[in-house]
């Protein structure tokens, strides 16, 4: 169940790592969004064309189904055509982010370059919220 918030966007954060999905959960919940978690790639895209969320933060390694693969999979969806995708991950490979960007993610952070506060930015900018 989302958790409910101020502002009415709500984001899905598709993260296995139980710690860094805490982490998002806790501090875009804090900022005033509605957040949906999902701990795996085919319960992400099963909440993501249900839920329509407003933007997506997607890890690439995910079990059951990839991140790649399901960003590929939403970009054949209508309504996930134009969700916006923020990647989340480990992989810091020019050809991975290269692909990533082709299949229309707006952005790539490398986890351990990035902190909270970026990824709430690049959030907010997104949305528009700055």
């Amino acid at each position: 169940m989302p958790k409910q918030s101020k502002n009415n966007k709500t984001i899905l954060v598709i993260e296995d790592e139980r710690a860094t999905l805490q982490l998002l959960t806790d501090r875009l919940s804090s900022e005033g969004f509605n957040v949906i978690e999902a701990r795996d790639g085919e319960e992400g895209l099963q909440k993501a064309l249900k839920e329509h969320p407003d933007l997506i933060l997607l890890d690439i390694i995910l079990p059951k189904i990839d991140g790649m693969v399901l960003l590929k999979t939403l970009r054949s969806d209508e309504w996930g055509k134009s969700i916006p995708v923020i990647i989340l991950t480990n992989i810091n490979d020019t050809k991975i982010t290269a692909e990533v960007l082709e299949n229309g993610a707006y952005d790539f952070l490398v986890k351990t370059d990035w902190k909270l506060e970026d990824v709430v930015k690049k959030v907010k900018e997104r949305l528009r919220l700055t």
